[in-house]
């Protein structure tokens, strides 16, 4: 019996499905069962009950496999701790990126990581959607907004202003807002999240609160689409500076109403659990502060945010 084997029990066992466990895993089913017999073959006894329409565990497959989770994370752990003895970066880092930040601003800092990190690999999902590290193939994810699940561990990477932006080409034909109230007018584009369109911008401006409900013709679930029409003059968006912040350092969008401040956010490193922080995974962590912090350094010295802001 391999470890390897373990692995193909527990994934059959989250599945009921030989074949299912066996994509998953990247190998022919052929390979899943003669591990499972292997298994079965050192302990003596059957964990699955096989029928021609399904799959379930057997009575010492439910006793089995709880204990076998545990074995191999404990496995984990002791591989990490010693690699976190020796400062060892290595390994597969599995990471989910939301849309428009992950593939326009932290990929080539990733290529810049992996250049001095050779033994590290990687395995990018880059979606706005909030994987499930339990369901999903990934070990890490950077997202915007605390955490609301106390069952993870996460490190805030840094406070993200929210710009209300445009094009200069929107600006000239529709004029430029000078009060939230004014947005009634304009053409929003919206992020929508399944059935939530975020179509509803707040600001604040000193003890004073604002709440607009923008029209616009124009969403998506994906960010990146947002910041595109943005550019492009389709509207007015409300973005992270993170994610605008290329274009609004070369002058293809512009900020406005920035006596208003639009709801801010944050940004989170998030892992499944604390021992799941390896010696690469906090290098990653510690690169994050660094590279954002200088972006945002960047539009305070720019004049487009204000030093307040970050606070």
């Amino acid at each position: 019996m391999l470890i390897e084997d373990l692995h193909v029990i527990l994934k059959v066992a989250e599945f009921r499905n030989i074949t299912a466990a066996a994509a998953h895993l990247d190998m022919s089913t052929a390979t899943a069962s003669v591990a499972i017999k292997r298994v079965e073959a050192a302990l003596g006894t059957e964990l699955f009950i096989r029928t021609t329409r399904k799959l379930r565990l057997s009575s010492a497959g439910e006793r089995y496999i709880p204990q076998c989770e545990q074995a191999l994370l404990m496995l984990e752990h002791a591989k990490q701790n010693m690699k976190s003895d020796l400062d060892v970066v290595d390994g597969e880092l599995r990471i989910a990126l939301p849309s428009d930040l992950g593939r326009n601003i932290v990929v080539p800092w990733l290529d810049e990581f992996m250049q001095a990190h050779p033994n590290v690999s990687l395995s990018l999902n880059i979606s706005d959607r909030n994987l499930d590290f339990y369901r999903d193939p990934i070990d890490l994810a950077l997202r915007y907004g605390s955490p609301k699940d106390a069952n993870v561990y996460g490190f805030k990477i840094c406070n993200v202003p929210r710009v209300v932006c445009a094009a200069p080409s929107y600006l000239e034909q529709h004029g430029t807002p000078e009060h939230p109230h004014d947005l009634a007018s304009h053409h929003g584009l919206f992020y929508q999240l399944q059935d939530t369109l975020h179509n509803v911008w707040h600001f604040s401006q000193g003890a004073g609160s604002f709440k607009v409900k923008m029209s616009g013709r124009h969403a998506s679930n994906d960010a990146d689409l947002v910041r595109r029409w943005c550019v492009a003059g389709k509207g007015i968006a409300a973005k992270s500076s993170l994610d605008m912040s290329r274009d609004l350092l070369a002058g293809n969008v512009v900020s406005v109403l920035d006596e208003y401040q639009c709801a801010p956010t944050e940004l989170w490193l998030i892992f499944p659990s604390r021992q799941s922080i390896t010696p690469a995974a906090r290098l990653l962590r510690d690169l994050l502060k660094e590279k954002t912090a200088e972006v945002l350094d960047q539009l305070v010295k720019r004049g487009i945010l204000a030093p307040s802001a970050l606070d």
